[in-house]
């Protein structure tokens, strides 16, 4: 352990356990109600939405693996972003993952409350700060932890979307002709792909956690394509049959689109397992929000990105402790405070930065630690920033004010940090083994 009190993580996680925290980030909330905003943006365009969707992320997905295996300590992007394209870059990365993302979890915890308690809001935000807290001791415990929960719940979500699948099947109220050709332009299909790429970015915490797998070379190249494949796969099986049941205006019209599906197919009577799914799938995707922003946020602090405070590890459970209690504080305060059910777009812009910055990083790699070509890397480029400027404009304002405020807050207290007597300078102009944090294999 390091004088400063940060030590490195315990690699505790096989391919099994790497596969089920994928899953249990990408089918959380987003599959109960991102199907809702994509139907507005493009009718039944969503389905080639969520193709698109689908691919950009497996652009992002083997940018990612063949990073995280060549880089397998945790930070994710932050971390390959300064390896491969300076310091700036990883900072952007790092910026946009934690602030997004923290935003992401008082949605997920509020989106968690209003399906369990159907009652006051102060209730509601009751119940999501406790969910929050919850969550956050359980982590604490060590992340042996976080995958046995995260199994349960990615079981129970799965298990009630199956349920609510083939209620619509058998109920006998489903229309071909709700499946007819939308009206939403060419832009409305890119729009509906931007917001539903928000429900995919959850790999991305199979990289952050590269510091926790074992043989992560091989596991994590294996873990990420795995987990994103099957989750494409259950998000097709529910976008079509739920459209055949309410049709692109039922969808559009609720911020509940499966609790419109099962009630248009005549089978209202699954509505409390659409609650109970959601409300469970919302937790798996804040419990995996939790232990990714930690791991980032350890990863930055241990840069002097963050406080240095952040980069403690527990001596015992082996986990970034320290900042994940900020985390914590933080989305407790957002939650009490403020409702932030509407960020899908606002998160989907830091996402589709983040991943523009790892396929631009995984470009950059030499012939040795290449395991896709380079083109993937340039169609996820690409892809991101074609997706980025078709979100809706609210959403692109507040991403740019976002990155303004982190970037020109990095400038000043760089400028106010007294210069160091001397730097022992790596290799390669800066992007050797010197400058990586602890964990980091050649």
């Amino acid at each position: 352990m390091r004088s400063d009190g940060a030590g490195v993580l315990a690699r505790r996680l096989g391919t099994g356990d790497a596969v089920v925290i994928g899953l249990g980030s990408m089918i959380g909330a987003g599959v109960f109600a991102a199907f809702g905003p994509a139907a507005a943006a493009a009718g039944t365009g969503l389905l080639i939405g969520l193709a698109i969707a689908a691919v950009i992320a497996y652009c992002n997905a083997t940018a990612s693996a063949q990073l995280a295996a060549a880089y397998p300590t945790s930070g994710g992007t932050y971390v390959y972003g300064r390896e491969r394209l300076g310091d700036w870059w990883g900072f952007t990365a790092g910026w946009g993952f934690v602030a997004g993302k923290t935003a992401s979890c008082a949605a997920m915890a509020l989106t968690f409350a209003t399906y369990a308690v159907p009652g006051p809001w102060w209730a509601q935000r009751a119940v999501a700060v406790a969910g929050v807290s919850g969550l956050a001791a359980l982590n604490y415990r060590g992340v042996t932890k976080t995958a046995l929960l995260t199994r349960i719940l990615v079981a129970t979500s799965l298990t009630a979307l199956a349920v609510v699948v083939l209620g619509i099947v058998v109920g006998g109220h489903t229309s071909a002709a709700n499946l007819s050709p939308g009206s939403g332009g060419v832009y409305g299909v890119l729009q509906a792909a931007g917001l539903l790429f928000f429900a995919f970015a959850g790999y991305a915490r199979i990289a952050t956690m590269g510091e926790e797998v074992r043989d992560p070379e091989r596991t994590i190249p294996r873990a990420i394509p795995i987990a994103l494949f099957s989750t494409v796969a259950v998000y097709a099986v529910v976008a079509v049959v739920a459209l055949l049941a309410a049709g692109p205006h039922g969808l559009a019209a609720t911020t509940a689109p499966l609790t419109a599906a099962v009630q248009a197919a005549g089978v209202g009577g699954l509505s409390p397992v659409v609650r109970v799914g959601a409300a469970l799938a919302a937790l798996g995707a804040l419990l995996a929000l939790i232990a990714g922003i930690g791991r980032t946020g350890l990863a930055m602090a241990r840069h002097r990105d963050l406080p240095g405070w952040l980069a403690a590890v527990h001596p015992r459970y082996q986990v970034p402790h320290h900042a994940e209690i900020a985390l914590a504080v933080v989305v407790g305060v957002l939650v009490l405070t403020v409702d932030l059910r509407g960020v899908i777009g606002f998160s989907s812009f830091g996402v589709l930065v983040y991943y523009a910055i790892a396929n631009a990083a995984a470009f950059t790699q030499p012939r040795e630690q290449r395991r896709w070509p380079r083109w993937l890397n340039l169609i996820g480029v690409l892809g991101c920033l074609v997706l980025v400027a078709t979100l809706p404009w609210p959403s692109v304002v507040a991403g740019v004010v976002m990155f303004a405020v982190g970037l020109t807050g990095r400038a000043v207290v760089l400028a106010a940090r007294p210069e160091p007597v001397s730097v022992r300078k790596p290799p390669c102009g800066g992007h050797g083994p010197a400058s990586t944090p602890r964990g980091r294999q050649p």
